[in-house]
């Protein structure tokens, strides 16, 4: 089984969607976990945009890269910029990734106009998943 970290600045969208789709496409092939730099608690609009996929993230935790340090992980996922630059390098055998997805929690704009912008962040994040989980884990 593997060990997948996922690291996002506040771990309350990108990671959080991200930790979503690899627990659904990975199953039993790995555990999954995501943290962020900083913790600012699980979107409620990632929740929702989530759900409309039929993906329940409602139960995941917003955590602290911090909490991590013992595990040794097989992949490392950054899904924006600011946590590839700012994550603290800690000893690890883990094979780094990285994919800079938009930030939905800063997308301006009426209800609808956000609900969208979460909407495309979900999809882009969702291919990207499926091909990861094709490539590294041969689901």
């Amino acid at each position: 089984m593997k060990n997948i970290l996922v690291l996002c600045t506040g771990n309350s969208c990108r990671s959080q969607i991200a930790e979503g789709y690899l627990r659904h496409f990975a199953g039993e092939a790995a555990e999954i976990y995501s943290a962020g730099i900083e913790t600012h608690g699980v979107n409620p609009k990632a929740i929702e945009i989530m759900r409309q996929d039929g993906i329940d993230i409602s139960g995941h935790t917003s955590n602290m890269l911090d909490e991590y340090r013992n595990i040794d992980f097989d992949y490392v996922i950054t899904v924006c910029d600011h946590a590839k630059e700012s994550c603290p390098y800690f000893p690890t055998k883990a094979v780094t990734l990285h994919h800079n997805f938009p930030d939905p929690a800063k997308a301006k704009g009426g209800e609808e106009e956000v609900m969208e912008a979460f909407r495309e962040v979900r999809e882009l994040i969702k291919t990207y998943i499926q091909h990861f989980n094709k490539e590294h884990l041969k689901h």
